[in-house]
């Protein structure tokens, strides 16, 4: 028996014996008496009121409502009248003040309200239901709190159209609806199709509202006939939030739980993890020995943004001063597992780690030791240097997204690994979690094939590893040759031109909760499709690439699912109308099925390895596909330090004017970049690709007309012009300028023949 199998089985007997001591432990508050008998809530009994902190007695029973916002607000029961909170200040950050609260008696059940929204408690039995300020109805209890020594339940009715998502990252479903489906939410270290790592005590409702669970107990949402949702603990502790929308709602419960951060640029780059010391699957190595690998990228002209240089498990470092200096070299990070804790924490960051990963050591239950893990080793790289905290965890919790990467775990590379995990991480976008993500081709098995098939799909979720310490062999992107390798390279060299569109989308995170991979359903709500298994297995990267990965060993993809919109191959230039399904899509080896929506300003940086290739002088491109009128807002800043979080920022807006058929005159308005931050661009050219099925008569910049080029070489030797590529993807005008102030907008114009 391996090491590696002798810790997984380890974990599971810790979790079965951790499940059952909580279980066991999980008693009456107060101590008082335990009962196996499942009791309701019985009768209102008495009602008082502070402010907009609510209480209604019924008998020993108390419950407590308090208003947070206009639209969100906690609910709280304790069977014998304390109410206490396990969490404490872990989860829940300090919000704002407190709305103002009105209530009223109306006989048969107390109202309380904001502006937003209305709680009817019903006095006999004590029953609640939200609605709207309008009087339409967002949920209601079919029964009142039911509780028994070792749990607490809430049942809800539920609509005839209504679906259900969340509990964090959910292996092989949670991109469509959990309408009908039972989930569990809880640390059980099983890290395949089934398993429930880095789960979340939350789920949202197409009805317009979520619920999070304050708590640190496992728990049970059945989305049936009615709705229950159990918690294993003898009190109730949950936080509601109405929206207008899945987005809305997720954007509320991260006010309240934390933003997700904002990695460092080079966390949105892949990375490298193996055991450089010691390893027993490879001969003697030691921790220098990671430069040879790091080497291996930059021979065959691969990105690499980072390594981690040990492994967690006995492996050890050594050199580390020296390993990082020679990282740097080659333009990459070092980062550590937390094998020894977080003591030596200060040094390592001072040596230069600047990535943390967690396991089991420092997950323990998964619970609030692995949340704690999280925020210290967070917190410690930022205490000791000016880098951005950058933690990897394979279980943790609500809050987690405030500080770390939330990975599947220990899989085996295979195409059913590829199935089942295409709908794991869109899924848990609607958590709150905005950077999920598993190991390329897991750490066991694999093969060339499933190497990059799991490769191209995964270049489009923000955060990606490879790592291989147990695997047969070393899995780096250029060890199986070719044609693999520069397979390999076209994908990851993608992700690296596609930085500036992902890192806008996790700047936006940031700012509204939603990360950057996203099931159909979330931007799609009204297409009852996007909630199905039609499309299960497929997800959107950002708003305009819609992702088909393959899943099995064809090179023919049956089933893509597009909806509503004009869709464009990314490889072709064929368009599509949804909502339309595409069979029998041609996909050989190299090809990943992509699309893009009409009406995409994709912002790129061209022909670069690394981000640190970029310059000065470094052009910025914009990908376009025009359909009606759309714009889309770049985000920079320095990429690594915290100093975005003072307003070391800058935004430049892309706003193209096309007719809605796509044909005719299209206009292109990019805005002034907008803020400043260290190394910004003060000045730059700018190339533009429009897709476009035949050439315009002329392209003017600020009303001037730009020079044609009569081919694809005078192009690249021009200073600025452009070129009409009809072989591009079904057609593309190419425009280049010259370098411009960044800090003054322009206007370019492609006037039809």
């Amino acid at each position: 028996m391996t090491t590696r199998t002798r810790t997984r089985r380890l974990r599971a007997v810790i979790a079965a014996v951790l499940l059952g001591v909580l279980t066991a432990t999980a008693g009456p508050v107060g101590g008082a008496r335990a009962s196996t008998a499942e009791e309701t809530v019985g009768d209102v009994t008495g009602f008082s009121t502070a402010g907009p902190v609510f209480h209604l007695r019924a008998g020993q029973a108390e419950a407590r409502v308090s208003f947070v916002t206009p639209e969100t607000f906690r609910l709280e029961l304790a069977p014998d009248g304390h109410f206490t909170d396990p969490t404490g200040k872990d989860i829940v950050l300090r919000q704002g003040p407190p709305p103002a609260t009105r209530w009223k008696d109306k006989g048969d059940r107390y109202e309380l309200s904001t502006a937003a929204v209305t709680l009817r408690a019903y006095k006999s039995p004590l029953r609640f239901a939200l609605h709207r300020a309008d009087g339409s109805r967002i949920w209601a209890e079919t029964k009142g709190l039911t509780w028994a020594a070792d749990k607490t339940t809430q049942t809800l009715a539920r609509g005839a159209d209504e679906q259900f998502y969340g509990a964090g990252m959910q292996n092989g479903r949670g991109n469509t609806s959990h309408r009908g489906k039972t989930v569990e939410v809880g640390v059980d270290y099983n890290w395949d199709d089934g398993g429930h790592p880095n789960s979340v005590p939350f789920y949202l409702s197409s009805a317009g509202y979520g619920v999070y669970r304050n708590t640190y107990a496992p728990g049970t949402y059945s989305f049936g006939d009615p709705v229950t949702a159990t918690e294993r603990e003898r009190r109730f502790d949950a936080y509601y939030f109405a929206g207008d929308s899945a987005k809305d709602v997720i954007g509320k419960y991260t006010r309240l739980t934390g933003r997700p951060f904002l990695p460092p640029v080079y966390g949105l780059e892949i990375g490298d993890s193996d055991c450089y010391l010691h390893n027993k699957n490879r001969g003697e190595r030691h921790t220098l020995d990671a430069l040879k690998v790091a080497d291996g990228y930059v021979a065959h002209d691969l990105p690499l943004g980072w390594m981690l240089v040990n492994d967690g498990y006995g492996c050890g470092y050594e050199n580390l001063g020296e390993t990082n200096k020679g990282l740097a070299g080659r333009g990459m990070k070092m980062g550590l597992w937390t094998e020894d804790g977080l003591t030596k924490l200060a040094d390592q960051v001072k040596a230069g780690q600047r990535v943390a990963k967690l396991d089991v050591a420092w997950v323990g239950d998964g619970y609030k030791f692995a949340l704690d893990g999280c925020k210290d080793a967070y917190k410690g790289i930022e205490d000791n240097s000016d880098a951005r905290g950058f933690t990897w965890a394979p279980e943790s919790w609500s809050g987690a997204q405030r500080c770390g990467v939330q990975w599947s775990g220990d899989q085996k590379g295979s195409w059913e690994y590829i199935r089942w995990q295409i709908p794991t991480y869109a899924g848990a976008t609607m958590s709150g979690l905005a950077y999920t993500t598993g190991d390329v081709d897991g750490i066991f098995g694999g093969s060339p094939r499933t190497y990059v098939r799991d490769l191209q799909w995964k270049t489009f979720l923000p955060a990606v590893m490879t790592m291989d310490g147990w695997a047969p062999s070393d899995k780096q992107p250029f060890r199986y040759g070719e044609p693999y390798t520069s397979i390999n390279r076209k994908y990851l060299k993608l992700k690296e031109s596609l930085l500036p569109y992902m890192y806008s989308y996790a700047a936006e995170a940031t700012r509204t909760g939603v990360g950057p991979v996203r099931p159909l359903a979330l931007e799609y709500p009204h297409d009852p499709k996007a909630a199905s298994d039609a499309a299960k297995y497929e997800f959107l990267s950002g708003e305009y690439f819609l992702v088909a990965p393959v899943y099995e060993d064809s090179g023919v993809r049956d089933g893509i699912y597009l909806p509503e919109g004009t869709w464009t191959d990314y490889w072709t230039g064929r368009t599509y109308q949804g909502p339309t399904t595409v069979d029998g899509y041609r996909a050989p080896l190299d090809t990943l099925p992509l699309f893009v929506k009409a009406g995409a300003n994709i912002p790129m940086w061209p022909g670069i390895r690394s981000h640190e290739d970029r310059t000065a002088d470094s052009p910025l491109a914009w990908d376009v596909y025009p359909r009606g009128t759309s714009s889309f807002t770049l985000y920079e800043d320095d990429g690594v330090t915290r100093a975005h979080r003072t307003g070391a920022y800058a935004q430049q807006r892309l706003t193209v004017r096309a007719p809605e058929t796509g044909k005719g005159d299209v206009t292109l308005e990019l805005g002034a970049s907008l803020g400043d931050f260290r190394g910004k661009q003060t000045a730059r050219p700018y190339h533009f690709t429009v897709h476009a099925a035949t050439a315009p008569q002329a392209v003017t910049l600020e009303g001037s007309a730009l020079p044609r080029l009569e081919s694809e070489d005078a192009f690249d030797r021009a200073g600025q012009g452009w070129w009409y590529d009809r072989d591009d993807r079904g057609g593309a005008v190419k425009v280049k300028t010259a370098a411009r102030s960044t800090d003054r907008a322009f206007t370019l114009a492609l006037r039809a023949g």
